[in-house]
């Protein structure tokens, strides 16, 4: 039983070190894919905001819709870019989930909790994806990680 729970123990570990490293690239990448899809369909697109900015919760309600539009289309492609690169990332998961909590508020909360007819499931999903990157971190996989990492090495240096 003892060798059991040895090797049960060792395993898990393993899975440990591995999510570390695994887990919060794959929400970053997967969740960069989808801001970054929003993005350049807004670069490519018309503005659509001024048709929804009433319903826009406040203080967002309160910008131009052309300002809006930029704001959110300079986000989703900025953004998709630092997930990849993990650099950022507790900044940028904020930020993409408030234009999130925008859009659930400006365009599907009139839909209901759906995905085929653009209700807030979707968004929903989103939202918690980001809760592991924003109350976690990037992961090691990371300029974010590498960073602190390195900054700590020459703080420690520095007060030596």
């Amino acid at each position: 039983m003892e060798r059991i729970t040895e090797r049960l123990n060792t395993l898990l570990g393993g899975l440990d070190m591995a999510g570390s490293w695994l887990a919060p690239l794959a929400l970053r990448l997967l969740l960069a894919k989808e801001f970054w899809d929003a993005g350049v369909g807004k670069f490519h697109g018309q503005n659509w905001f001024g048709d929804i900015q009433d319903r826009f919760p406040f203080p967002f309600n309160l910008l131009p819709p052309d300002l809006s539009w930029q704001i959110a289309t300079w986000f989703e492609l900025i953004g998709p870019i630092a997930l990849v690169l993990g650099l950022g990332t507790r900044f940028f998961s904020v930020s993409l989930s408030i234009l999130t909590l925008v859009a659930i508020a400006a365009v599907h909360a009139g839909h209901g909790y759906t995905i085929a007819e653009g209700g807030w499931k979707l968004p929903l999903i989103y939202l918690v994806m980001f809760l592991p990157l924003i109350l976690s971190g990037p992961g090691k996989l990371s300029l974010d990680h590498w960073l602190r990492g390195h900054y700590l090495k020459a703080e420690r240096r520095l007060w030596s």
